[in-house]
């Protein structure tokens, strides 16, 4: 209850209650961003786009209850954004980031993972993420992507379809 009457004072101009509000989620912007742009820099500069758009547009949001919610999907349309503005450029290098203590494995796993989900239609590449990079029920997604549920499950279903295929592919070449 707590949370809503912070979303109600932030809604109402409270400067203080939105930092609290966004501080709170910070870490979720951040990681579902990085996993959109896969770059640190990129990634910090779609928390800062998106700190401003939801202050910005406090006003919009219906139901306080769904806050993190509504953030989520501003985080999706800013990397969106990014990315689109971004396929104009062409990377000299590809940049990837390893996790620090990984090993060999996890490292080939990620890379192939991150190859298989960038495949993706934009679509199907944000209901996968919601779901099992961001621990969210198909409603959930739905309401982010303000999709119908039925359209949200028929995205899943066809995005892991095409994970499938792919993967036996990948693992005919190597296999």
């Amino acid at each position: 209850m707590k949370h809503e009457r912070l979303v109600k004072k932030a809604q109402k101009g409270n400067d203080k209650a939105f930092l609290m509000l966004f501080q709170q989620y910070e870490a979720d912007i951040y990681r579902m961003a990085y996993v959109y742009v896969k770059n640190k820099d990129d990634a910090l500069d779609l928390v800062q786009e998106v700190a401003y758009q939801s202050f910005k547009n406090m006003s919009t949001l219906k139901k306080p209850e769904y806050f993190k919610t509504w953030l989520m999907k501003i985080t999706i349309n800013c990397a969106l954004s990014l990315i689109n503005r971004n396929k104009k450029v062409i990377p000299l290098i590809a940049d990837f980031e390893v996790p620090a203590g990984a090993d060999d494995e996890d490292i080939a796993l990620t890379i192939s993972l991150n190859k298989l989900i960038d495949t993706l239609k934009e679509d199907e590449k944000s209901v996968i993420l919601l779901k099992y990079y961001d621990d969210r029920t198909l409603k959930e997604i739905s309401e982010i992507l303000d999709i119908p549920l039925g359209t949200a499950k028929s995205v899943l279903y066809r995005a892991l379809g095409t994970l499938r295929q792919q993967l036996k592919e990948e693992v005919g070449i190597y296999g």
